[in-house]
C-alpha cells in the first residue's frame, strides 16, 4: 500500500541556555494512504512538536520527512512551500479564517496560491463547501458563522486541493461536545471516502474512531494500537 507520510530518525532538540531539551527523540513512523491515525500523549510529551515537523512548520534537528514519496527537508523554501501546498491539508484548533473574507473566499486561498484561475478556484471551493454541508453559507463571513460552521469551513479549505494527507491539531478543541461529534462525523466520512488523516488529540473518544493510535511520551513513541 502507498505511504502518504513517513519520517525516519526524527529528532528535535531545543537549546535553552546551557540546557538542551529533546522534544522529539528518534521517531520513525509511516502513515499509509487511507489511514486515520491519532497521536496522543500528555502535555509537553512532544506530540505537537512532532506534528509541526511532519507538516513542515518546524525543521527537525535530524531526520527526514517524506510526503507522497518526496522529501520535505533538504530542499529550497520554494520547493517545500510547493510540496506542502499540493500534498498537505491543515486543520487547527483555532480556525485561522480571514475575517474580511467570506467562506468561499477562505476556501479558495490554497487553490489561488497553487495558481488556479479564479473561476476554477470558485467552482472547486463551492464543491468543497457543499461536501461539508455549507454550500448555503458560502457568502457568510466567519463572524456570521458558529464555531462548528467555522471549523467546517477550515475543513473545506483543507480538502479543496485533494491533498495526500490532512494534518489536524486538536480539531475539536474549541468546540462543545455536540459540535465536536458533528466535526468528527465529517472527518470520519472523509476518511471513509479515502482521505488520510493524522490527528493530534487528547480526547480518547476521538482516538476510538481512528484506525490506529500512536502514544507519545518524552518525545518517543511508546505504544501503537490498532
Amino acid at each position: 500500500m502507498a505511504v502518504a507520510l513517513s519520517c525516519e530518525g526524527l529528532w528535535k532538540i531545543y537549546e535553552m541556555g546551557d540546557e538542551k531539551v529533546q522534544a522529539v527523540r528518534g521517531i520513525d513512523l509511516e502513515i499509509i494512504s487511507g489511514e486515520m491515525v491519532a497521536i496522543m500523549g500528555p502535555s509537553g510529551c512532544g506530540k505537537t512538536t512532532l506534528l509541526n515537523i511532519l507538516s513542515g512548520i518546524d525543521d527537525p534537528s535530524a531526520g527526514q520527512v517524506m510526503v507522497a514519496g518526496k522529501p520535505l527537508f533538504g530542499i529550497s523554501d520554494d520547493e517545500r512551500t510547493d510540496l506542502r501546498g499540493k500534498e498537505m491539508g491543515f486543520i487547527f484548533q483555532k480556525f485561522h479564517l480571514l475575517d474580511v473574507m467570506n467562506a468561499r473566499e477562505n476556501v479558495e486561498i490554497p487553490l489561488l496560491l497553487l495558481g488556479l484561475n479564479p473561476d476554477e478556484a470558485r467552482t472547486k471551493s463551492m464543491l468543497a463547501l457543499e461536501k461539508v454541508g455549507l454550500g448555503d453559507r458560502s457568502e457568510h463571513r466567519p463572524a456570521e458563522l458558529s464555531g462548528g460552521q467555522q471549523q467546517r469551513v477550515s475543513i473545506a479549505r483543507a480538502i479543496v486541493h485533494n491533498p495526500s494527507v490532512i494534518l489536524c491539531d486538536e480539531p475539536t478543541g474549541n468546540l462543545d461536545s455536540g459540535t465536536s461529534e458533528q466535526v468528527m462525523d465529517l472527518l470520519s466520512d472523509l476518511n471513509d471516502a479515502g482521505s488520510t488523516l493524522v490527528i493530534v488529540t487528547h480526547d480518547t473518544e476521538i482516538a476510538k474512531r481512528c484506525s490506529r493510535v500512536i502514544k507519545i511520551f518524552d518525545g518517543r513513541i511508546t505504544v501503537e494500537e490498532e
